[in-house]
């Protein structure tokens, strides 16, 4: 039995880890009372008690929980920013990193939603010198309202937000973009253009690329290729081929751990769309920390994912 403590288990990330662990015979969840999980010695203990924690806290509140850890047994899977980019620990995306490196990791830090979107597609394409590393990428991407935690699901939940759409993040200083370019390999960090809609949840990734302009004017069907390559076999991940929709909807994978990539072109092949869909709070926080969970632990990798 592995017995996992999720620090900051009240807010929204933790209450979807916890769902996804619940009633699983193999885990022993590590709970603390509402007076104890503010108690620096109860959670000391707590942390050092589990063989892996799952963080689910601001940054800084995260490297002090890593800084309780008094054993060299103790493993952590941070859901926060902290160590995206830390090249001490593992970037928790089995796909892109390799599951055995997932499984074998100490300290695993779990991606940002939107960057999982990103990097999906994009990291296999220019690993495979399909797309150039030193292209100037641009993202747009849209969430559901729970990817700003408790604060804005209060927000539009009372109508306060009085909006049907924002974008935001217009210091183009987002804090996915370090790793959206560090883990996928750019040159360059992508111009990120986030925004979010009155919907609870759901997230759509969206990379357009002018190719005709592009360095081999890389085409669609390349693309495709590379990405079934890539995830051939995933029961997480999925290169959705025949989609004959008009449009794609936010809440495409809403409610599940799946993430769905497109590839969209141009009949002349002038123009491409890489769309990923998939859910801010499955994939793109909670599903993801509960796969590289199960890896690590030695379980079947989509063990409690909903797919």
């Amino acid at each position: 039995v592995t017995r996992v403590f999720i620090d900051g288990g009240h807010g929204t990330t933790g209450l979807e880890i916890a769902e996804r662990l619940s009633g699983r015979a193999e885990l022993e969840l590590i709970s603390l009372s509402d007076e104890n999980r503010k108690d620096p010695s109860a959670r000391r203990d707590a942390i050092n008690g589990a063989d892996v924690i799952i963080l689910c806290l601001p940054d800084d509140a995260a490297r002090e929980s890593v800084a309780l850890i008094e054993n060299d047994t103790t493993r952590v899977i941070d859901a926060s920013t902290a160590h995206r980019t830390d090249p001490n620990w593992v970037f928790g995306f089995p796909e892109v990193i390799g599951r055995d490196v997932v499984t074998n990791a100490k300290r695993v830090s779990n991606p940002g939603c939107y960057s999982t979107g990103f990097i999906a597609l994009v990291a296999p394409l220019v690993k495979a010198g399909v797309l150039p590393s030193d292209w100037p990428y641009v993202c747009n991407a849209v969430s559901g309202y729970s990817g700003g935690g408790k604060s804005m699901i209060a927000e539009f939940e009372t109508g306060a937000a009085a909006t049907a759409w924002r974008t935001y993040a217009l210091s183009l200083s987002h804090k996915h973009v370090p790793e959206m370019q560090v883990r996928s390999g750019l040159a360059y960090p992508p111009l990120f253009a986030p925004s979010v809609a009155p919907t609870h949840r759901g997230m759509i990734v969206d990379v357009p690329l002018m190719t005709s302009a592009m360095p081999g004017k890389p085409s669609a069907s390349a693309m495709r290729e590379a990405l079934h390559a890539a995830y051939d076999g995933s029961a997480v991940v999925r290169v959705v081929d025949s989609f004959d929709e008009a449009n794609l909807t936010i809440e495409r994978c809403a409610g599940t751990d799946r993430l769905e990539l497109f590839v969209f072109s141009h009949p002349q092949d002038a123009q491409v769309r890489l769309v990923a869909a998939l859910d801010n709070l499955g994939k793109g926080a909670g599903g993801a920390a509960v796969q590289s969970l199960n890896l690590m632990a030695g379980l079947p990798e989509t063990a409690g994912l909903r797919l």
